[in-house]
């Protein structure tokens, strides 16, 4: 039987010293214990899988398919699923509190966190969020939303001040935790590094007001790591805890001198540290205070629900004369290329959402497994596309890398910035690395030194990035010299900022001795976690592989093929938290697009396969025969791709972003990510509530090359018969048949939009109100019942601080897309309804 600890009990026995120690971590991934009195607990990220402790590397973990994937299969079930597997496996790293779900907007397609968010709708972002948390949390594992809100860019995104009207805020960037806090009661929430109307959202008082008042809402509010900017403000606002430890804005003295001030109330304190002991107490951890080791517990059960999602969340957009599926029967002695990232399995991005997988499956290796020896495939490379060169060191074929103790690697020497005194030395370390700097070299001067032998002659490319300024000397002589810190150093902490390539002759077969000197950086503004770390890194590619004709190989395999299948997308360096998208293309440098091109040019049964959590540009649409959408989908990515290929599972995925044609079409260009006043970062949401399809319904489809929704299936599903009731004064229910006329089993979505039958100007012309994914049998058929929320007709009255419904008539639509509606009926409300925010 669980006993209940009696938190006042425990609140009394504290100290005020004591009580303030709770409000602030330990240390990067924990609470704060108080000896005999409260115990801790771990925390860990993230929204695809629970990594542990080590940002880079470290304990092995499931990797399951990106939020974006998830949204795109528009499936309930799956995202509970998804949320039950991901606490089990929070539970295999001791930690008892997930840092997930990512539940903000994809406001624009260069939103470099996107892909750890589900959708440009807030219905759909908050519904699959809900899910997800009820998932995690019904076996005992918090989870903690994040992050309120407005966190659409990451560019500045530590300081950015975005103005965002109350009704955008409402309708758009705050409805998808409100549908997931109301309904699911997340145990936590994690709070946005940005200012939303120049207030920081740790101590935003709106957004607190309706966190706790107009939603009712209680749990943990604790801050982005790093993201507490104040002292008695953010206490004051309501942000329970600070995280990372050990604490900056919420030292003992400086509390201590708030309250003396009259900046603080004691009372606060007890009210942040009493929500601190409840939440740690629904973590059982009074019960159970230990904290078990980490572990690598790959489960079966897990791979599978992995495959099956990442699967499901594949989009097919494009099937001209049904060049897919590839069956086993219908590759049966056919060649068939696979062509640029076959080999590289993306099964997930940059920053937060990333880990040590316990493995993953290439397209390559999973399209082998699938069709066996009934098809003979080939392979070609086909582009560059790494944001920075491989580690010296990391490729052997380029040549090796010895430190002073001659064992492979750098011999890295800590200097005293102050003194100049060597003060420590690191044998066998990598030149690419921050982390085990960062353990150590508080303050010093990082020196590395390794010798170079290189396999080839040549004038060969190397690129260097250091956090702070770094010179790279080959034999004395300096050849690079970055004068600055680094522009970016949370691009730096995640491996995705772009470097300056330049060139060195080396003989093949003579040794090269080279250092690299960095110095700490003094003051990362946002990243002050990183203030006074250093770290380096320092790649090389061969001359050679640099400028081979890798397009011209490629265009000549898949001319030799019967189908040519061309696999694009961003590796966690070109997408990832930390940075916005580079560019609306592909990477690098328009390489994969020229792929594309070149291979479609030379094989008419050209199919592509992209994997981004973004909207991209298209410029080969019409020269390719067929187009699938795979996302990230997990560390079973390609095989979800391969089953979908060659028909072991019929396509089901839409998507949950609007692909426009070009940026300039997107609703936030001109106002993303914003303008420089006065040196600081300013972002205005001028677009209002006209983000996503919103906006698209105002300037017609031919700015759109896929909409909202959108999805193909190998089967002819057929829905209709649609009629609309009144079940009570707040709630619409919505009937419809579906059925499967002809192909194998398969998925289909169901979408109900509603908006005003007469349209204006300030208003959407529809927004999504309810949808539900069915799945049928050949020839079968079901009936449906969906509901909708009466509030849902209506929009938040700025003047009034109220939903608004206005009398009148409004169309109920079925929608095979956002831009493709089926049926439409009419429903008339009476007189205008209001409803409390």
């Amino acid at each position: 039987m669980t006993m209940k600890t009696d938190i006042e009990a425990v609140l009394k026995s504290l100290t005020l010293e004591e009580k303030i120690s709770l409000l602030a971590g330990q240390n990067f991934w924990e609470t704060v214990p108080i000896p005999g009195k409260v115990p801790h607990i771990k925390t860990s990220d993230g929204p695809n899988g629970a990594r542990g402790a080590d940002f880079t590397g470290g304990t092995r973990a499931a990797c399951f398919p990106a939020a974006s994937n998830v949204a795109a299969t528009f499936d309930l079930d799956i995202a509970n699923r998804i949320g039950q597997a991901l606490a089990e496996e929070t539970q295999t790293k001791g930690a008892r509190c997930l840092l997930a779900p990512t539940t903000c907007i994809h406001r624009h397609p260069l939103g470099g966190r996107n892909f750890e968010s589900f959708s440009e709708d807030p219905l759909l972002a908050g519904k699959l969020a809900s899910q997800v948390i009820q998932g995690v949390q019904s076996k005992g594992i918090a989870a903690t939303i994040k992050h309120f809100a407005g966190n659409e860019q990451e560019t500045e995104r530590m300081s950015v001040d975005e103005t965002i009207s109350e009704r955008a805020l409402r309708e758009i960037y705050l409805r998808p935790f409100e549908i997931a806090i109301k309904e699911a009661k997340p145990w936590a929430v994690m709070t946005a590094y940005n200012q939303i109307n120049g207030e920081h959202c740790d101590s935003n008082s709106f957004l607190f007001k309706v966190l706790r008042e107009d939603w009712g809402w209680k749990g943990l509010a604790m801050s982005d790591w790093g993201g507490t900017n104040s002292t008695a403000e953010a206490l004051n606002a309501g942000l329970d805890l600070e995280m990372p430890g050990p604490t900056l804005k919420r030292k003992v003295p400086d509390v201590l001198a708030a309250i003396k001030a009259g900046k603080l109330s004691e009372s606060t304190i007890n009210d942040r540290a009493r929500t601190v002991l409840e939440f740690i107490d629904k973590l059982k951890a009074f019960e159970d205070p230990t904290i078990p080791p980490e572990q690598a517990i790959n489960k079966p059960e897990h791979q599978k629900l992995i495959r099956e999602a990442g699967a499901r969340g594949c989009v097919l957009l494009k099937n001209e004369k049904q060049v897919l599926p590839l069956t086993k029967d219908k590759a049966k002695g056919k060649k068939i290329a696979l062509v640029g990232l076959a080999k590289m399995p993306l099964a997930h991005g940059g920053g937060s959402a990333s880990l040590n997988a316990h493995y993953k499956i290439s397209p390559w290796d999973a399209m082998q497994e699938a069709l066996g020896d009934s098809a003979e495939l080939v392979y070609a490379k086909g582009a560059h596309t790494q944001r920075i060169l491989a580690p010296i060191g990391e490729d052997k074929n380029a040549g090796s890398v010895v430190g002073l103790d001659g064992k492979p690697g750098f011999t890295l020497n800590l200097y005293d910035n102050e003194t100049k005194e060597l003060k420590e030395t690191i044998n066998s370390h990598p030149c690419s690395s921050l982390s085990p700097v960062m353990e150590s070299a508080v303050m010093k001067i990082a020196e590395f030194i390794g010798d170079f032998t290189p396999s080839e002659t040549g004038s060969h490319y190397m690129g260097c990035t250091g956090l702070s300024m770094t010179q790279v000397y080959i034999n004395d002589q300096l050849v690079y010299d970055q004068k600055k810190p680094a522009p970016d150093a949370m691009g730096f902490l995640f491996g995705a900022i772009s470097e300056e390539e330049f060139t060195h002759p080396f003989t093949a077969g003579t040794t090269y001795r080279i250092k690299v000197r960095s110095l700490p950086p003094v003051n990362i503004p946002g990243l002050e976690i990183l203030n006074g770390h250093t770290g380096v890194r320092l790649g090389l590619q061969l001359a050679s592989e640099h400028d081979a004709d890798l397009q011209g190989e490629a265009a000549a395999l898949a001319k030799d093929a019967d189908y040519a299948i061309v696999f694009t997308g961003n590796d966690p360096q070109w997408e990832t938290e930390g940075q916005d998208q580079a560019s609306f293309n592909l990477p690098r440098k328009g390489s994969q697009d020229a792929l594309v091109s070149a291979v479609a040019a030379a094989n008419p049964n050209t199919i592509v396969v992209n994997s981004t959590g973004v909207a991209i540009a298209l410029p080969w649409l019409d020269q390719v025969a067929g187009l699938l959408h795979a996302g990230f989908a997990g560390q079973e990515c390609g095989n979800s791709i391969a089953d979908v290929l060659t028909g072991a599972v019929n396509p089901e995925g839409r998507l949950p972003m609007t692909f426009p044609k070009a940026l300039e079409d997107a609703p936030a260009h001109g106002n993303f990510p914003g303008e420089y006043v006065n040196g600081k970062l300013k972002v205005e949401y001028k677009e209002g509530v006209f983000v996503g399809y919103r906006h698209y319904d105002r300037v017609g489809r031919g700015k759109v090359n896929f909409p909202f929704g959108y999805g193909l299936s190998y089967s002819s599903f057929e829905t209709g018969n649609l009629r609309v009731s009144k079940s009570s004064e707040t709630e619409y229910t919505v009937s419809v048949d579906v059925s499967n006329a002809e192909g194998a089993y398969g998925g289909t979505l169901v979408q109900v939009y509603a908006g005003k039958s007469e349209t204006s100007p300030e208003h959407p012309v529809k927004s999504l109100v309810a949808f539900q994914k069915v799945r049928l049998q050949p020839s079968k058929k079901q009936s449906l019942s969906l509901s909708f929320a009466t509030r849902d007709l209506g929009f938040f009255d700025d003047t009034k601080g109220q939903w608004v419904v206005p009398a009148g008539q409004y169309d109920i639509s079925l929608g095979q897309s956002a831009m493709d509606l089926l049926q439409t009926v009419k429903i008339t409300v009476d007189q205008e309804v209001t409803f409390a925010p």
